[in-house]
């Protein structure tokens, strides 16, 4: 037996022939693969941020300059960037169950080795390897959202699914801040890593793969809602590499969705990881007010979420193109208001950057749905993946390079960075506003080739 049987995909049984029980344990599953999903995504967010929160530590007890931190932020990003789309299509032919539950551990415990060491060289190692294996929380779940959920509920369920980032982004710090305070940085990436370790464990108990491993029908027959799948998607059967790879990168619309992400990342880490220092270099905050101000953008991007999700489906019909660009293009305008507002008004601040967080993370959610939807459904931790690796190759740019920018142009060139990214999304968004799966099916030839992924 191979050493990793275990990520196979669980067998199909047969259905249960009793509708009424069919609905409760249903009921029962959907709830608890939700729960499930939010938690465990949370937690990846305990092992992903502990470092940014150790660096004060790390700076003061061995003498690190900012740029080697910075040089380890690049390499996670690259790393997990690369492992977003290849852990798209390892998860498509995998047990979503095991596999985000085996990627919370090792991220666990590279935090844990990453806590025992003191080279550059080893944090640079430890920490590219946590990149690596962050990549394996996302795929899953877009596995786990486009198997038990349908398409015309979808935005709602995924939207509930994406706060996690910010509930997860907002209890690390505390987390860590105590760590750090008591014990040190080192005892700032044991903590999270053991949390994480044992929040692998939980994943395994409580997630379960597809519906039909449990003698459920697929979600689409249970709900009557199979939104333009051709026959190919409608008989479940599980994909090759091949198929998966050829039929994400030959869909247009898939490119046009990671491009837009690309500037929409930039967009997203530049405010997170430069906003503070704009406030005090520039607008005469002190660290504990700055810090308050940026904490706004997390809940903007909690309501964000929310807001995006639910009136996709309800008002739009389950179109994600029209929400995606409605926030982007409010995206544009709050940044604009943000590099606007004179020195000495905080509450203008606070508003603007709330507005920026509420408008990001519409397309910042929205975009992974709109790709799920628009390939295969056996291919939406794949197509979610390369998205995911185009955006963090825009996170990467936030770094580095926009340092230079602001080195070079000072906050002038930040703001200018922004706003053209911006508005370089929106450009990519306004083709895809009329775009779904039916109306792709529409456009192209009947064709009994099951690879076809982009149907």
């Amino acid at each position: 037996m191979s050493l990793f049987a275990f990520l196979k995909h669980a067998p199909h049984i047969p259905e249960i022939p009793n509708p009424e029980e069919v609905k409760k344990e249903y009921t029962y599953w959907r709830l608890r693969i939700m729960y499930s999903m939010f938690i465990g995504y949370a937690f990846y967010y305990f092992t992903r941020k502990s470092f940014t929160f150790a660096m004060p530590g790390l700076i003061q007890d061995l003498n690190y300059d900012k740029s080697q931190l910075g040089l380890l932020g690049s390499i996670f990003a690259i790393t997990y960037g690369i492992s977003k789309f290849a852990s798209g299509i390892i998860s498509d032919q995998s047990n979503p169950r095991y596999f985000m539950a085996l990627g919370l551990m090792l991220t666990g415990v590279f935090n844990i080795l990453f806590g025992f060491s003191s080279s550059l060289m080893m944090f640079a190692l430890f920490w590219g390897l946590n990149g690596w294996f962050q990549g394996f929380g996302w795929p899953p779940c877009a596995r786990f959202l486009t198997h038990w959920y349908s398409h015309s509920e979808r935005g709602s369920w995924w939207a509930t699914w994406n706060v996690s980032h910010n509930i997860g982004a907002f209890i690390i710090p505390w987390i860590v801040g105590l760590c750090l305070h008591y014990f040190g940085w080192r005892a700032a990436m044991y903590v999270p890593g053991v949390l994480c370790i044992l929040g692998g464990f939980f994943l395994i108990n409580r997630l379960r793969d597809t519906p039909q491993s449990l003698g459920l029908p697929p979600i689409e027959k249970y709900r009557n809602d199979y939104a333009g799948q051709t026959a190919a998607e409608l008989d479940e059967r599980e994909l090759t590499a091949r198929e998966l790879v050829m039929g994400v990168i030959k869909n247009k619309y898939i490119w046009m969705l990671a491009v837009a992400y690309f500037f929409v990342y930039i967009v997203r880490t530049g405010i997170n990881d430069w906003t503070a220092l704009f406030l005090i270099e520039s607008k005469g905050y002190g660290r504990l007010g700055a810090s308050g101000v940026v904490s706004l953008f997390e809940a903007g991007g909690f309501f964000g979420s929310l807001c995006a999700g639910w009136v996709s489906d309800r008002m739009f019909h389950a179109r994600r193109g029209p929400v995606n660009l409605i926030f982007a293009v409010a995206l544009l305008i709050a940044m604009t208001a943000f590099w606007l507002v004179p020195a000495g008004y905080p509450w203008l601040d606070s508003t603007s950057i709330f507005c920026i967080g509420f408008a990001i993370f519409g397309p910042q959610m929205l975009i992974g749905v709109a790709a799920a939807e628009l390939s295969h459904k056996k291919a939406a931790a794949t197509a979610t993946g390369l998205t995911g690796f185009v955006a963090y190759m825009g996170a990467a740019m936030a770094g580095y390079p926009l340092g230079l920018i602001i080195d070079k142009m000072g906050w002038y060139g930040f703001f200018f960075a922004m706003i053209a990214c911006c508005a370089l999304s929106v450009l990519f968004l306004v083709p895809l506003w009329g775009v779904t799966k039916e109306s792709m099916n529409a456009k192209k030839p009947p064709t009994t080739d099951g690879a076809e992924l982009a149907s």
